[in-house]
């Protein structure tokens, strides 16, 4: 696939610097690239359900 370059204001370059700093990562778009697959994890798992109840919650939140 062919890279394309990002256009980033200075609030973009500044999230981008505070993921690359706090998850080790050398470059602005490997930080890029770490927020995207966060985001398609947790879009997958809203999906798939995983995380959610799979029973009744009744309001004294015990088991049926």
């Amino acid at each position: 696939m062919p890279e394309q370059p990002m256009e980033l204001d200075q609030e973009m370059t500044a999230v981008l610097d505070a993921i690359r700093e706090q998850q080790g990562l050398e470059t602005r778009e490997q930080a890029a690239e770490w927020l995207l697959r966060r985001r398609i994890r947790r879009g997958a798992q809203g999906l798939t359900g995983r995380g959610r109840a799979l029973y009744p919650v009744n309001s004294q939140g015990g088991h049926q």
